[in-house]
């Protein structure tokens, strides 16, 4: 399928090149700023599909809405009857298209209409949608995108500015919106439909710059933010593809001492830490035991026996468990443990606690196995 981008050298649109490149069944047809009309023409005469991103949102001149918005909207329905053809359209319009009457929103409504009056006219399925804001990679910062702007600036340590901490935004992700497109691509339908994005967020822009800050943060505290759904997940994602290449790597804290290393990589407000640890051979660490607090560990290299002894009982446990065969061991709660490099090499251990560790309440208590 031949789909053709107005707009292709945009935010949406190098998100959904690359999509469409993925999948490999593609050819892209590009119409980019600056291109003449002309070629838009030449483009649609060869497209089966077309996704119009094309657009102005803050021209210099009022009258760019003009330009942008209604004549080339104009153009692009022109070049479709031309054509003869039947072709399925994408338009991304905005919410302000049903909800201001600025002359950024007056021009999109314009091109609804136009579009509207083509597919009438040429049986070309029309779907429009009235997009909130977009984010997400790749999206030019200080420009029209507030988590564009705030993801660039604290990420480089620039400042930000903010008028009202209060002010509400609504935001939708760019993948939710690349995945609704093809969607489309792959699924016929008839007429003009209006169609919106989920899901769709909420959030303030007080606690936008907040919660960018503490992401930003997080190389220092290693604590992170719950990142793997929703709001959170998208809004981290963007933030890291701010950050500039020399910030790709950041150094932690190594403890170390005649026993080996330890290294503590990773914090989670309730889902406890991770860390990893090293020992030389005959060494032993540990020798105690918890009360609550329990751990998972993994040895990734070398040899070593975990000793158990019960705090009541006395019952004794031994496990050995090398980096040949992955094996997690587990302490348990009124149990001392301890473990020991019993081979001829350093040993190398992944540790997961269920809690970070709090220095005034430790729940580590010392006792011999």
């Amino acid at each position: 399928m031949r789909v053709l981008i107005t707009g292709s050298n945009g935010f949406i649109g190098k998100n959904l090149k690359l999509r469409l490149k993925e999948e490999g069944d593609h050819e892209v047809l590009g119409f980019e700023r600056g291109d003449p009309v002309g070629l838009l023409e030449e483009l649609v005469h060869q497209a089966d599909f077309i996704i119009h991103l094309a657009g102005e949102n803050r021209p210099i001149d009022p009258r760019g809405f003009l330009e942008g918005n209604i004549y080339l909207t104009q153009a692009l329905c022109q070049a479709v009857l031309k054509t003869g053809r039947s072709i399925p359209l994408i338009f991304t319009s905005s919410l302000q298209a049903d909800e201001s009457q600025s002359p950024y929103a007056k021009s999109k409504r314009s091109a609804e209409e136009l579009l509207t009056e083509l597919s009438s006219a040429s049986n070309s399925p029309v779907v429009i949608y009235r997009l909130a804001n977009v984010f997400g990679k790749w999206i030019k910062p200080n420009y029209n995108s507030v988590v564009g702007t705030f993801c660039y600036n604290i990420a480089r340590d620039l400042p930000i500015q903010i008028h009202d901490l209060s002010t509400a935004i609504k935001l939708i992700y760019i993948d939710d919106v690349i995945k609704d497109f093809m969607n489309r691509i792959w699924h016929s339908w008839d007429g003009v439909a209006y169609s919106q994005i989920q899901p769709e967020y909420s959030i303030t822009v007080g606690d936008l710059a907040q919660q960018i800050e503490i992401f930003k943060n997080g190389r220092d505290t290693l604590v992170t933010e719950r990142v793997g759904d929703g709001l959170m997940r998208a809004l981290y994602s963007t933030y890291i593809s701010y950050l500039p290449p020399e910030k790709f790597s950041y150094s932690i804290p190594k403890y170390g001492d005649e026993r080996g290393v330890f290294v503590e990589m990773l914090k989670t407000p309730d889902c406890g830490q991770f860390s990893y640890f090293t020992a030389l051979p005959g060494v032993t660490r540990g020798g105690h035991y918890h009360h609550s607090k329990t751990e998972k560990f993994l040895v990734v290299s070398g040899t070593a026996r975990f000793g158990f002894r019960h705090m009541m009982t006395s019952e004794y446990r031994e496990i050995i468990t090398s980096g040949n065969v992955p094996e997690i061991v587990e302490t348990v709660p009124g149990w001392a443990h301890d473990i020991t490099n019993i081979g001829e090499s350093e040993i190398v251990v992944m540790l997961w606690a269920n809690e970070i560790f709090d220095r005034n309440h430790p729940d580590t208590i010392a006792a011999k196995v």
